[in-house]
């Protein structure tokens, strides 16, 4: 539930992509998971999750903390989930807040256990000729674990 800040920079060389020039994009951000052997049981993993926290959402935005973001969006079924417009030119921050901690992908859950890292992942895409935001631009993610 801590909000984190994520600064959105535009890092194009000069020169570089004149076409989206005063253009907005957009970016996608996702919690998913860091192990490859979790990775192929993510579906099941989250599905667990929604299970055991009905109405609660892995992945959100602090839209009152946020700067220069533009239609935020939280797709109900994608709860890991969230994307949003932005300006290049224009100074933006995203923070963002995960709502479940690390331990809870875990067999044992006892206590003291080791939790599963996280990767939060940003997909970045620019407007094609039909305005639909699908060529992608950039990609970058981190990896994170979340404690109480």
């Amino acid at each position: 539930g801590q909000s984190y800040e994520i600064r959105m920079l535009d890092n194009r060389k000069l020169g570089e992509l004149p076409e989206i020039n005063g253009k907005l994009v957009k970016s996608i951000f996702r919690v998913v998971f860091h192990d490859r052997r979790l990775q192929y049981t993510e579906h099941q993993q989250l599905e667990g999750w929604r299970w055991n926290r009905p109405g609660d959402r892995i992945l959100d935005i602090d839209i009152p903390m946020s700067v220069g973001i533009i239609d935020p969006r939280a797709n109900p079924t994608q709860l890991n989930t969230v994307e949003f417009l932005w300006d290049p030119a224009k100074r933006t921050s995203v923070f963002i807040q995960v709502h479940c901690i690390s331990t809870e992908f875990t067999l044992r859950k006892h206590g003291g256990e080791k939790g599963v890292p996280f990767r939060v992942q940003i997909d970045t895409f620019r407007e094609n000729e039909s305005g639909e935001y699908t060529e992608h631009l950039h990609s970058a993610s981190c990896q994170i674990k979340v404690f109480k």
